[in-house]
């Protein structure tokens, strides 16, 4: 995700209040998809405050989880506690963190919005990362959603539009590529009918 906030606050000031800012419960499309994905080795991009890696975790995931804030790999910490689960949840920047080659069955990006160019690499370096017959799995905000006042980035850049995607990860099988209104209700901060991408590719096993 990008250094700061929508509202112009750094990620480490909105994870250091009290609450947790899109709330403990897993993303809506993660939960939808879940069933389908590997239950193996997976990796969760930007996972915030860790709610979706410990629900992973919940499934019999092996989860590591990476985020550029110390605050909210702490909460992450201690959600997986509270739930009774283990995650290796890291501090870490995208643009450094060594996604590694053929290590993961799954690799989970929930609203981890990026800048266009480090979001290009990293998406590369999923390629890489997965394992053949892995999945990746991605919901963001499209351009469509700004101005709503519902949650998400509010520049173009930041979003992710279906196109990109299908260009990006062609020659990969799409299990969903969508772009979708949805009302999202997860904490403070997502709050409203939205306009998201959402995404699961295969990487082709030969």
């Amino acid at each position: 995700m990008s250094g700061t906030t929508s509202s112009g606050q750094t990620w480490e000031e909105r994870y250091s209040e009290k609450e947790f800012a899109f709330g403990t419960e897993p993303n809506d499309f993660l939960v939808e998809v879940a069933s389908k994905i590997t239950n193996g080795d997976t990796l969760v991009l930007g996972d915030g405050e860790g709610r979706n890696g410990v629900y992973l975790a919940s499934l019999g995931h092996r989860v590591v989880t990476v985020d550029l804030s110390p605050a909210g790999v702490k909460k992450s910490q201690q959600l997986a506690i509270e739930r009774d689960v283990e995650i290796d949840a890291q501090v870490g920047d995208l643009k450094y963190f060594d996604l590694g080659i053929a290590k993961w069955d799954c690799i989970v990006s929930i609203f981890c919005h990026l800048p266009f160019a480090l979001r290009t690499d990293v998406h590369q370096r999923v390629k890489t990362a997965l394992r053949p017959g892995g999945q990746f799995v991605l919901e963001a905000y499209n351009k469509a959603n700004i101005g709503r006042g519902v949650g998400g980035p509010q520049i173009t850049e930041l979003t992710v539009e279906l196109s990109e995607l299908e260009e990006q990860f062609a020659g990969y099988k799409f299990w969903v590529n969508r772009s979708i209104e949805r009302n999202i209700v997860e904490g403070k901060y997502h709050n409203g009918m939205s306009s998201t991408t959402q995404f699961v590719a295969v990487k082709p096993i030969a």
